[in-house]
């Protein structure tokens, strides 16, 4: 049962990458119809994370005022109102204000929906089932660069598409029931258990139900655990802000979504002449991206947060270097080059430079600023995917691809001292270890490098 609950919330994940994939396939069509030059191109494709970043902004309040389900359920409406309207745009603007509410749903989705698989999780299985989100958004790009490919010629049924999943989430969540925690919380306490006992798959009698219900009971009735921006930024907190924002500034400044926004203009820069080509290696990249958050997530425990975190900078930096460089140079075998250039960057983003902020935002914080951190860190992902997004078809015409390649190959350069610098490694330490080693004031990333340092 878990295993559908989790499939039915990443739906929410495939939702977000394919409405920030398509546009990918239906730019080359929207330009000449609307006249769109690289500035409008820009707030077009930007709309999105901009839409985003104000749905995180109240993501939290409607999770908890409507309930992990009911939010689910309000999102999905969005999806499918922002796919209908995009589909029937007559100009510019009402694309614009399609893709923003599509973005709005994505940016309430994008906290809900692993939050919803969270809660209903059993401890043991948590991770595992909350990366499922994450490996449904390289999916939902993989979706929209094959869209945009079958129906290369019709951006209105490119959008349209996007309806069929956005009608799929509240379809399947209307089946679910909330979470217990959201439940023991509004004192349905009763339905908590029938609900911990089907998911676990036992009688609601069962010890382990009884147990699970009086832990959450225990957390939702203890003491709040209200902060503010005092706390988060005091002397003791301010190296785990430091790390969640800084993070998610060098994973967007690294240019993964001008690649994915943006995939098909880049290889026509690099010498692919025919649409349907573009679009073919375009979906080359997604593929690939799928696979190597596979790779990623057998990785992530075994190797550790920083020797991963170091091979993604370094492979990002390399790739981004080799298509900068050839470009620059005008090198012979330029289209080659810049498919096994993407290769090498989208596959270590996917395995490292892609969830790995993710996954230490909500590790890094101590408890009592845990929400507030988050949703600082998560600002932060969409600020400046708003910024790469709208600033690339601009910087594009200034520049070259070389010199916009050069500058995110440089970034990914600057993420390998910050990790030196600053990360920390989290992999098999306790949270409450890593609260009680920012509080002790020592060094942060001196966590959890030998084994003395990972005690308090």
């Amino acid at each position: 049962m878990i295993y559908l609950v989790a499939a039915v919330a990443g739906m929410a994940g495939f939702l977000f990458g394919f409405d920030e994939g398509v546009i990918a396939g239906a730019l080359y069509l929207l330009r000449p119809q609307f006249g769109i030059d690289p500035v409008m191109e820009g707030v077009v494709t930007a709309a999105v994370p901009f839409g985003a970043l104000l749905g995180s902004l109240i993501a939290g309040r409607i999770g908890e005022s409507l309930g992990r389900r009911g939010s689910l359920l309000f999102a999905g409406a969005l999806f499918v109102l922002g796919a209908v309207i995009a589909a029937l745009a007559t100009g510019t603007f009402v694309l614009i204000l399609a893709r923003g509410v599509l973005g709005f749903a994505i940016g309430i989705a994008a906290i809900v929906a692993p939050l919803y698989i969270s809660e209903n999780a059993p401890a043991g299985k948590r991770g595992m089932l909350v990366s499922i989100y994450q490996l449904a958004i390289t999916l939902g790009i993989v979706g929209a660069y094959l869209v945009g490919y079958v129906f290369a010629g019709s951006w209105r049924t490119m959008f349209l598409m996007g309806a069929l999943p956005g009608l799929a989430l509240p379809i399947g969540i209307f089946f679910m029931t909330d979470t217990p925690r959201w439940l023991v919380s509004k004192g349905r306490k009763a339905e908590a258990r029938a609900v911990i006992a089907r998911v676990r798959g036992v009688a609601p009698e069962a010890a382990e139900v009884d147990s699970e219900l009086s832990a959450i009971a225990q957390t939702v009735d203890g003491p709040a655990h209200a902060a503010g921006w005092a706390d988060l930024m005091s002397p003791a907190v301010r190296p785990a802000l430091v790390v969640g924002v800084g993070l998610f500034v060098l994973q967007q400044l690294s240019g993964i979504n001008a690649v994915i926004y943006f995939a098909p203009t880049v290889f026509k820069e690099t010498g692919f002449d025919s649409h349907a080509t573009q679009l073919l290696a375009t979906m080359g990249v997604g593929i690939v991206n799928v696979l190597m958050t596979f790779v990623g997530m057998a990785l992530i425990d075994r190797l550790g947060r920083r020797p991963l975190m170091y091979l993604g900078f370094a492979g990002t930096a390399l790739g981004l270097a080799a298509i900068a460089l050839g470009s620059a140079l005008g090198v012979a075998g330029l289209a080659t080059l810049s498919v096994i250039g993407l290769i090498v960057y989208i596959g270590a983003f996917a395995a490292s430079v892609g969830p790995l902020p993710w996954v230490m935002m909500s590790e890094i914080f101590p408890l009592k600023v845990r929400a507030l951190g988050m949703s600082v860190a998560s600002l932060a992902n969409w600020a400046m995917n708003v910024v790469v997004v709208f600033s690339f078809p601009s910087l594009l015409q200034a520049v070259g691809l070389s010199g916009v390649f050069g500058f995110y190959a440089l970034v990914c350069c600057l993420g390998l001292v910050f990790t030196w610098r600053y990360v920390p490694e989290t992999s098999g330490v306790e949270l409450e270890t890593i609260e009680a080693h920012l509080r002790a004031g020592r060094p942060f990333r001196d966590l959890g490098r030998r084994k003395a340092a990972a005690r308090p």
